[in-house]
């Protein structure tokens, strides 16, 4: 029987590419996990109420731990299951590197696709939130920009897949080989994105041969084993549970973070969002740990990375 308090409970819902990212993660992994289905738009106040004011997908929550952005949910769930693992080969760091691009560049490339070539058929406050999210605070510029120069920005975008597509020539099942890694799980959520929410995807792909059956082996991995959660039970979880002692200081910090420190944490990018606010329990180059009291619910542990992500002191 599963250990409640380390239960992997994932907050998404089934359109979110991103979430789609963290569900074949699991798949990898083979692992069984809740899943609590949040609200495509803000207000999220079920979600908030435990990470403090992030309201980007997903969200994994284990016990009173809180792990905002899927650099921080892979990178955990690598920690907890190291078998299979995420990385197979000896280029670790090589692979987080390119996350950045994939995460960046790809994404804003595949999102400016979307959006553009559907901009006269999005609904009015999707297209606010997502156009501000992703585009920042001149969206509707932005967002007219890209339905015009929209060959340019699939051309863009074919060029990395063509890339990716001759890796595959070899016959390998997967980017790196015969095992699945976390990099494939990082650019397949983009191929996914356009294969699902542009009309003109599945035509677009159907060039790349190997790509296809890299695709098709990817789905067969599937997304581990998931159960409904209700929003509610998350947050009685948390509250039935304490958060993971962590205590880690860096002398190294550019920015002389220090344990107790009350900082607040954003993403980097000028999206709109509401910055969380806590005080600093654990700091390196990759992580950063608030702790944050919720009433009703107790003490949490909100994790960020720090790549892509703002931390100012409060």
């Amino acid at each position: 029987m599963t250990d409640p308090a380390s239960e992997i409970i994932l907050h998404n819902y089934p359109q979110s590419p991103v979430a789609e990212k963290v569900r074949v993660a699991l798949g990898i992994k083979g692992l069984a996990w809740r899943s609590v289905e949040i609200p495509r738009l803000p207000p999220k106040p079920m979600l908030t109420k435990l990470s403090g004011g992030y309201r980007r997908t997903p969200v994994m929550q284990i016990g009173a731990d809180i792990y905002c952005d899927s650099q921080c949910i892979i990178r955990e769930l690598e920690r907890r299951h190291p078998t299979p693992g995420f990385f197979p080969t000896e280029d670790a760091g090589l692979m987080w590197c390119l996350s950045r691009w994939t995460d960046g560049q790809l994404l804003d490339l595949a999102v400016k696709v979307v959006l553009g070539a559907g901009v006269d058929d999005l609904p009015a406050d999707f297209a606010e939130d997502r156009g501000r999210l992703y585009l920042g605070a001149d969206w509707a510029e932005r967002l007219r920009a890209a339905n015009a120069e929209l060959p340019h920005l699939v051309s863009q975008i074919r060029a990395p897949l063509s890339w990716l597509d001759r890796q595959l020539s070899d016959g390998r099942r997967f980017l790196l080989g015969k095992d699945a890694a976390a990099i494939d799980a990082q650019i397949y959520y983009c191929v996914w994105f356009l294969r699902g929410r542009w009309p003109q995807g599945p035509a677009f792909l159907s060039e790349f041969e190997n790509l296809l059956r890299w695709e098709s082996a990817i789905q067969e991995a599937g997304h581990g084993t998931s159960a409904e959660m209700s929003p509610e039970q998350a947050i009685e979880r948390a509250a039935d549970c304490s958060p993971v002692a962590v205590t880690a200081e860096d002398p190294n910090d550019p920015q002389g973070l220090e344990l107790g420190l009350a900082v607040v944490v954003s993403p980097d990018v000028d999206g709109g969002e509401q910055p969380v606010e806590g005080a600093v329990v654990a700091a390196n180059p990759e992580t950063i740990t608030l702790h944050r009291a919720e009433p009703d619910v107790g003490d949490l542990h909100v994790h960020f990375p720090r790549a892509g992500y703002k931390v100012v002191r409060a």
